[in-house]
């Protein structure tokens, strides 16, 4: 199966398919660039927040309707909204009412099948010897797969339409009984394809073992990319983002101010993907790592730019900062206890109660009587880990702030003074450091400062390394 590429395209770029069409697949190719590729497709935007619930707002969507049960109605009323948007995306893509007909019938069919499922569930634990908590994991991997079934049915049809013999590959599992692993699933559904004669559109859910939202959260379409990367040994991994993998988030800094990446290695996106600015998901990044395959991370609005190649080997040719990242609303927790004093082993006792309580570690640090944890988890999981470390610790004193987390990253910056150089672009925008760290590998440098200076601080920051005339590193075109 050598020779393909195997490419992820996101939700943003899913909801605009003259953009998909001619900007990522390009009708325009010859038969033998048009095929050996494998497409694997997120949801359409915004339809795994009505699923599930919106990440950004906390507007429950089906899902935490259901899981709180307030009223048999609004979950199936949400469900009805949902099915509404489906059907009346299919209507704007589908003008021929034929092609259409088959689309809307993969909604209607997969919408009513998951509302009978939904109600039976209702109604068989009302008796009261089952509990609805048992089953809810359950309930959100099956409605989480509905979006993607949706945007890549009818990626598979658009593309037929268009003379392409294009297949769609459901790992969704619907109404299957098998319950595979995630690579036995992968290797069983593209075992007969041909990948030279046929362009495959899949799913970036995969009904698995692992149950890949509560294994990876959100980010599961990327390993499900990144598994047939790796099990089909592809010649280079692709993802297609609505931006460029950048010197800092455009949101933040400006469009104008920032510039792609163009190259750099495995080790400087692990460090991205841990406080949130993704290249790709850090579980899924691994088996690509050790297959040796190249990423590309892709503008889908900028086709002719060749984005950023991220490698194994590659280091920068000078020592320089490539991005500045951050992530804002953390939780710094402080276990201050004078009785830890020249007790290493509390420090492992903490980060592993920390661990059991399933909060999300970004960062932790420790001196003779503190131990500090951040922490990116809610409101829920910092109340349930500070009673547990109370329980554990109860001469200690256990407090809590929100916080920012801002690195500066590079393949190699061992520069002198670099250190100095962060301190100074902070101080000079008046921005206090509440914690700094730096490993002896050299590729980031991770800040610390009030929550509401996380903005601030990316622009400090990205003037410093990026903008001004001491700037030592240019970007190199992948």
């Amino acid at each position: 199966m050598q020779g393909h590429t195997v490419e992820k395209i996101g939700g943003t770029s899913m909801s605009d398919y003259e953009a998909v069409r001619d900007n990522i697949i390009d009708l325009n190719r010859p038969p033998h660039a048009l095929y050996n590729r494998v497409f694997v497709v997120s949801a359409y935007s915004g339809t795994t927040n009505g699923l599930l619930e919106d990440q950004s707002t906390n507007k429950p969507g089906v899902y935490a309707l259901f899981a709180n049960d307030d009223s048999d109605s609004k979950w199936s009323d949400r469900l009805t909204e949902v099915a509404d948007e489906m059907l009346a995306r299919n209507k704007k893509l589908f003008p021929n009412e034929h092609t259409r007909r088959h689309a809307d019938q993969l909604v209607n069919d997969r919408i009513e099948g998951i509302r009978n499922c939904l109600l039976d569930l209702q109604r068989i634990c009302s008796c009261g010897h089952f509990q609805l908590e048992e089953h809810l994991s359950t309930v959100r991997e099956m409605l989480a797969g509905l979006g993607e079934a949706n945007s890549a049915f009818n990626l598979a049809l658009l593309m037929q339409h268009e003379g392409v013999n294009a297949r769609f590959v459901d790992l969704t599992g619907w109404q299957e009984t098998d319950k595979l692993s995630i690579d036995d699933k992968i290797k069983k559904e593209l075992a007969d394809y041909d990948f030279s004669k046929e362009m495959l559109i899949v799913t970036g859910y995969a009904h698995c073992k692992e149950s890949m939202l509560r294994a990876y959260g959100r980010g599961y379409s990327e390993i499900t990319f990144s598994k047939i990367a790796e099990i089909t040994e592809a010649k280079e991994a692709i993802i297609h983002k609505e931006y460029h993998l950048s010197s800092a988030d455009p949101k933040v800094v400006g469009d104008e101010k920032v510039s792609p990446i163009g190259r750099t290695n495995y080790d400087v996106a692990d460090q991205l993907s841990l406080i949130g600015m993704e290249a790709i998901h850090p579980k899924s990044a691994k088996g690509l790592r050790k297959k040796n395959i190249p990423l590309r991370v892709k503008n889908t609005f900028q086709p002719d730019h060749d984005g950023t190649l991220i490698t194994n080997d590659y280091v920068s040719d000078e020592p320089c900062v490539e991005i500045v990242a951050g992530k804002h609303n953390v939780f710094a927790l402080d276990v201050f206890d004078q009785d830890m004093t020249g007790e290493q082993v509390h420090f492992l006792n903490i980060q592993q109660i920390a661990q059991d309580c399933k909060v999300s570690l970004l960062a932790r640090e420790h001196n003779a009587n503190t131990v500090t944890l951040y922490i990116s988890s809610g409101f829920q999981g910092i109340n349930k880990l500070k009673k547990r470390l109370q329980d554990n610790y109860v001469n200690a004193e256990i407090s809590s702030r929100k916080v920012a987390v801002i690195s500066v990253i590079g393949s190699d910056m061992n520069v002198p003074g670099i250190l100095a150089d962060v301190s100074n672009a902070l101080a000079d925008d008046n921005i206090s450091i509440l914690a700094i760290q730096q490993g002896m590998r050299q590729v980031d440098i991770r800040v610390i400062v009030s929550n509401d200076s996380y903005k601030d601080a990316i622009r400090a920051l990205h003037r410093r390394f990026f903008e001004s005339s001491k700037v030592v590193c240019k970007h190199k075109v992948a």
